[in-house]
């Protein structure tokens, strides 16, 4: 070939290759979102999201409106759409519903103000109390203060302390034994001190007389103001959580040089100067976790930091006592309410699916509290109902609920998204159904839930 075909040769290449440069870049701005303001005017909305590799779409799937609708929700359409998973048999013969706009509160189903068993569906009023009492970005520190030869390790109440510093960053558990023997180490030096517990901040007992006697250890700790890892270590639960987190104290500052002499009880003098210290994770962070995994610790220490934040008696007793005061300040109605606990392990608790709706309504009108809603696990996908509504396809991401289950209790409350991105706050309880699957019961509620978000109200 001539020298000038191959010249015209190389240069056709050239520019292909330039296109195709070109070309490249503009994907990789695509898909990074940087031409956004180009194809939407702004941020680009939900349906022009393109799924991710391997992922399909369901046929018919709902796509949440740019902007919400104000459009009212249809009451009667809604008692119409929920009429028959109610009266399914597999919820037994004690079954209450209600069914609120979450927008502003007004009622559109149900309304029962009886109380049930609600099991876990308690640490929603938990979870609202402790933020509403708190604030979303108050935290607890665990200390250590010093007095001459005596260092005092001080439980603040933190319910996610853990002994060992995670190997990545935690934001639910960003406490640590290990940062805190750092910290004291750098700042004592080498030496020997007697070292001192004090988990004085709670007071009361530290098991429910209201518990079955098998949940201490067997599903719950003895709730105290300082533990590491929630008193829980290879599986096994402490019945003495506060005494292991020192033990396990001293061993972490004998390996940083500080010996330790004795390990004992006792209160931080008035006039010890602080050494160092940790804090937990903001209330927001630990509410939604409780929230999302159903922690009975998590949510046994919150309803104790209620009643501090109230004035009254870190206990079962002064917590539920200070509970009770936030919902009557919040207008939320107490009919039928009886609470001996904030993390619904107690069968004697009753709440009305009344009081569950008006709460979640309640937390979403105040900044300080829609982490109550936020840590509300997604329907299929995360937390307690990752598994839940395998039959209900329209609860599928479009509902946001807490479980509640002991045995012969379900419920489930909630906040469901129906068309137009329109917000339905829903509680379903039944609490008598020991002689029935509990899977078949666990359906019907989850039905129900499905019947909510699938609504053309």
């Amino acid at each position: 070939m001539a020298a000038g075909g191959w010249g015209r040769v190389l240069s056709r290449f050239l520019v292909f290759g330039v296109l195709l440069a070109v070309l490249a870049g503009i994907g990789a701005l695509y898909l990074r979102g940087d031409l956004n303001r180009f194809i939407c005017d702004g941020a680009c909305p939900a349906r022009y999201a393109t799924a991710p590799e391997g992922v399909q779409t369901l046929a018919g799937s709902r796509i949440m409106p740019d902007e919400p609708t104000d459009a009212s929700i249809a009451s009667n359409a809604l008692k119409q759409a929920v009429a028959g998973p109610l009266a399914d048999e597999a919820l037994g013969p004690h079954v209450g519903f209600a069914a609120v706009d979450a927008r502003d509160g007004t009622p559109l189903a149900g309304g029962d103000e009886t109380g049930f068993v609600p099991a876990s569906t308690t640490k929603v009023l938990t979870a609202y109390g402790a933020l509403k009492t708190l604030g979303p970005d108050d935290r607890f520190a665990t200390r250590v203060v010093r007095d001459d030869s005596t260092l005092t390790l001080v439980g603040g109440g933190d319910p996610y302390l853990t002994r060992d510093r995670p190997a990545e960053s935690d934001p639910v558990r960003p406490a640590s034994l290990e940062t805190l023997a750092d910290r004291v180490a750098r700042e004592v030096g080498a030496g020997e001190f007697a070292l001192q517990y004090d988990a004085s901040l709670f007071g009361g007992p530290a098991v429910s007389p209201d518990w079955e006697e098998s949940y201490v250890p067997g599903v719950v700790s003895p709730i105290v103001s300082l533990w590491a890892d929630q008193g829980l270590r290879d599986g096994v639960r402490s019945l003495d959580p506060a005494v292991e987190a020192a033990n396990d104290f001293a061993a972490l500052l004998g390996e940083r040089g500080v010996t330790v002499s004795t390990v004992a009880a006792g209160e931080a003098s008035a006039t010890a100067s602080d050494v160092a210290l940790v804090r937990s994770a903001p209330v927001a962070t630990i509410a939604a976790e409780l929230l999302a995994t159903s922690d009975n610790e998590a949510s046994e220490v919150m309803l104790r930091h209620i009643a501090v934040g109230r004035g009254e008696e870190p206990s079962f007793a002064g917590g539920v006592s200070a509970l009770r005061s936030v919902l009557d300040e919040s207008a939320i109605s107490t009919g039928g309410l009886e609470l001996y606990d904030g993390s619904g392990l107690s069968r004697g608790n009753r709440i009305s699916p009344t009081t569950l709706v008006q709460t979640l309504v309640a937390a979403g009108r105040d900044r300080a509290t829609t982490a109550t809603l936020s840590g509300l696990p997604v329907g299929g996908f995360d937390g307690t109902v990752r598994n839940r509504f395998g039959q209900a396809a329209d609860a599928l991401g479009w509902v946001r609920a807490k479980t509640g289950t002991l045995t012969g209790v379900h419920s489930l409350a909630g906040i469901a998204t129906i068309d137009g991105g329109r917000p339905i706050a829903f509680a379903v309880m039944a609490d008598d159904t020991e002689a029935l699957n509990p899977l078949e019961t666990q359906a019907a509620l989850d039905a129900v839930a499905g019947a909510v978000a699938g609504c053309a109200c």
